[in-house]
C-alpha cells in the first residue's frame, strides 16, 4: 500500500498546524462559526445534529493494522469508543470535543491519515473496489489510479471551490462493486487489445434528483487519463450552476447540456490539458503502482478449513456467506459483517477495532479494506487460517453469516446525528435485521440487498437497493417510502417508487409482504428478488403492499 514522502508528511503537518490556530481563534471567538464553517469543513469537520462529527478519509479503503489500531485509539481517546463505516470508505467520529480535533488530526497524521477534503465543495475522498488487488475477476488494481487521482486533486488550486461537492470511483474488474455509475466520475479499468485503459462515466449520482452515470469516453489509455479526468472537471467547474445548490451537480451539467456536448467540450479542454502535461504524471503512476505489489502468498495444504468446514455447521454457515474468490492458491477474501442483528450498521468498537488489525497483522499480509457496504474486508487469507479467524471474529460479534443477505442493511445516521435528516434510519435497520433473524429466514431468501436514508441525500444509497427505504418527514411524522429494482453493479438501475409511504410502524411489515411476495413468486430458490422483480414486474410487489385494488387500479 501507499506510504507517505517526505512531502506528504510535512504538507499534513501544515495543515493541522494552521488549522489549530483556526480553532483556538473559534474557541477564544476570534472567529464565529460562520467564519469558522468554510475552515473547518476543508478538514472534515461537520457540526451534526447534536455535536461535531470528524469525517476521516480512508483513501481507496486500504489500510494496515496500525492504522486501524489508532482508529480504536481515537475512538476511545477523545469519542466514546466507536467509530461509524461510511459509504464512502472514510470513518465518522461522532461525538469529537472541538478542542480535542487538532489532536486527533496529529494522531492521524502519525499513521499516514488525514481528514483533508472529506468535506466541502471539492474532490472527495476517491473511493475503490473494496477487493482490490484480490479479486478472482480483476483485470488490474485500480487502487493505483485512486491514489494518483488522490494526490492530483488534494488542494488542486482550481478544484477548492467547486460548484458542488464532487466525488470520484475507480473499479479494475467488470464486476463492478464500486457503484461507479452513481458518481460524478466513474472510472472501469478496461482491455482492448490486449491495453489497458479506461472506460468514463460521466454524472451519475443520487440525491434528490438520481441519475445513472452516461458514458463519457470508452477507452481513455493510460497516459491520457489524468488530463482526460482534469479536462472533465474544469468543464463542469465552467458550466455548474452556482445560482442554485441544488441543481449544481455534475449530473445536472450533464443533463441540460446532453452528453454528446458535454463530450465535444470535454475533448475540447483534454486538448488543452493533454499539451500542459509532460508525462510527470506518468512517472508517478509508476512510482505510485510499485507500492501496490503483491504479497508473497503462502503455499500449503487446507486440512484446517477442510476439517473444520465439514464438521463445524456455524463456520461453514460462515465460510458460505462471507467469503469471496481470490486470485491466488489457497486464498480467500473474507468479508467481516458490521451488521450484527440489531446493532447500527457500520458501527464498530475499538475493541472489535483492534481485534480486526491483530487478525490482519497475523494472518491477513497486514492489510484491511473499508467497503462502501459498511463492512470491513480481509483481502488476503489463507483458508487453512479461517477456523483461527472465525474463532476470534465470533468472540467479539464479528462473525455474523449475513453479507449480502436481508439483515446486510446500508443506513446512513439519520435523524439520530445528522442535522439534515427528516427521518430516523438505524432503529429501522435495527427492526429489520432483528425480525429476519427471529423469523430465521434470510438465508432462504438469499441475496437481497436493502437499502435506507435518512432524507433525499441519499447517503444509504436507497436508490440503488434492491429494496430501497427513504424517511421523510410528513407533517411532523416519519414517513418511509419504498422503491423496489434498485441495482448499484455493472447493471445499475434506479428503484422504482412502488406508491405511498408508510409510518415507522408499519414499515418492518411491509418489508415482510414485499419478502413473502417474492418467496410466492420466485420461479426457484436460486432466482434472486432483483431477478424475480426484473421477470414479474412491480404489480404483485404493490398489490402485496396495499391490497387486490391496486391491481385493479393498474388494469383499470
Amino acid at each position: 500500500m501507499y506510504s507517505y514522502s517526505d512531502f506528504d508528511a510535512a504538507f499534513v503537518a501544515e495543515r493541522n498546524r494552521q488549522f489549530r490556530s483556526q480553532v483556538e481563534r473559534r474557541v477564544d471567538g476570534s472567529l464565529t462559526e460562520d467564519e469558522f464553517k468554510p475552515l473547518r469543513l476543508m478538514n472534515g469537520l461537520y457540526l451534526q445534529l447534536h455535536a461535531y462529527m470528524l469525517r476521516v478519509a480512508i483513501p481507496y479503503g486500504t489500510l494496515n493494522s496500525g492504522q486501524m489500531r489508532q482508529l480504536a485509539y481515537i475512538a476511545e481517546r477523545w469519542d466514546k469508543g466507536y467509530g461509524h463505516f461510511t459509504t464512502r470508505q472514510n470513518i465518522q467520529y461522532n461525538w469529537p470535543d472541538l478542542r480535542d480535533v487538532p489532536d486527533m488530526l496529529d494522531a492521524l497524521a502519525e499513521v499516514q491519515m488525514h481528514a483533508i477534503q472529506t468535506s466541502g465543495n471539492t474532490i472527495r475522498n476517491v473511493t475503490a473496489d473494496h477487493f482490490a488487488g484480490a479479486a478472482a475477476d480483476e483485470i488490474a488494481d485500480p487502487r493505483p489510479v485512486a491514489e494518483l487521482l488522490r494526490q492530483w486533486s488534494t488542494d488542486h488550486p482550481e478544484f477548492q471551490f467547486l460548484p458542488r461537492k464532487f466525488k470520484i470511483a475507480v473499479t479494475g474488474s467488470p464486476n463492478d462493486r464500486a457503484v461507479t455509475a452513481a458518481h460524478d466520475i466513474g472510472i472501469r479499468i478496461v482491455e482492448k487489445d490486449g491495453v489497458i485503459g479506461y472506460q468514463v462515466l460521466v454524472g451519475g449520482g443520487l440525491g434528490r434528483t438520481p441519475m445513472i452515470g452516461k458514458v463519457l469516453a470508452d477507452f481513455v489509455p493510460q497516459a491520457d487519463l489524468l488530463p482526460f479526468v482534469e479536462a472533465t472537471v474544469s468543464v463542469w467547474n465552467l458550466l455548474g450552476r452556482r445560482d442554485n445548490k441544488y441543481k449544481a451537480r455534475i449530473k445536472i451539467t450533464v443533463h441540460e447540456h446532453g452528453i454528446d456536448e458535454i463530450r465535444r467540450l470535454v475533448e475540447d479542454r483534454f486538448a488543452e490539458t493533454k499539451a500542459a502535461f509532460n508525462g510527470a504524471d506518468l512517472a508517478l503512476y509508476d512510482a505510485i503502482k510499485a507500492q501496490f505489489a503483491a504479497p508473497s502468498f503462502t503455499k500449503r495444504p487446507v486440512s484446517a478449513f477442510e476439517r473444520t468446514y465439514n464438521s463445524d455447521p456455524v463456520f461453514r454457515s460462515w465460510a458460505d456467506t462471507n467469503l469471496a474468490e481470490h486470485h491466488a492458491a489457497g486464498h480467500v477474501i473474507v468479508q467481516i459483517s458490521l451488521k450484527a442483528h440489531g446493532e447500527t450498521p457500520g458501527d464498530a468498537s475499538a475493541e472489535q477495532m483492534r481485534v480486526m488489525a491483530d487478525i490482519a497483522q497475523d494472518f491477513g499480509y497486514d492489510e484491511l479494506r473499508i467497503s462502501h457496504e459498511q463492512n470491513v474486508i480481509l483481502p488476503h487469507v489463507h483458508r487453512d487460517d479461517l477456523p483461527e479467524i472465525h474463532a476470534r471474529l465470533k468472540a467479539h460479534g464479528l462473525a455474523t453469516a449475513n453479507i449480502g443477505k436481508i439483515s446486510d442493511i446500508i443506513a446512513c445516521p439519520g435523524m439520530d446525528y445528522c442535522a439534515l435528516a427528516t427521518a430516523r434510519s438505524i432503529p429501522i435497520a435495527q427492526e429489520i435485521a432483528t425480525r429476519f433473524d427471529d423469523l430465521k429466514t434470510e438465508h432462504d431468501i438469499g441475496d437481497l440487498k436493502i437499502k435506507i436514508s435518512g432524507c433525499i441525500n441519499a447517503c444509504g444509497h436507497h436508490h440503488v437497493g434492491h429494496i430501497g427505504i427513504l424517511g421523510l418527514d410528513r407533517a411532523g411524522v416519519e414517513n418511509y417510502q419504498i422503491t423496489l429494482g434498485g441495482d448499484h453493479t455493472e447493471n445499475a438501475a434506479l428503484g422504482q417508487r412502488t406508491g405511498p409511504g408508510f409510518p415507522a410502524e408499519e414499515i418492518v411489515p411491509a418489508i415482510e409482504r414485499i419478502v413473502d411476495a417474492y418467496l410466492t413468486h420466485r420461479d426457484a430458490p436460486e432466482e434472486t428478488f432483483l431477478q424475480a422483480f426484473r421477470r414479474i414486474g412491480m404489480d404483485p410487489f404493490k398489490e402485496a403492499l396495499y391490497g387486490p385494488q391496486e391491481r385493479k387500479a393498474n388494469a383499470a
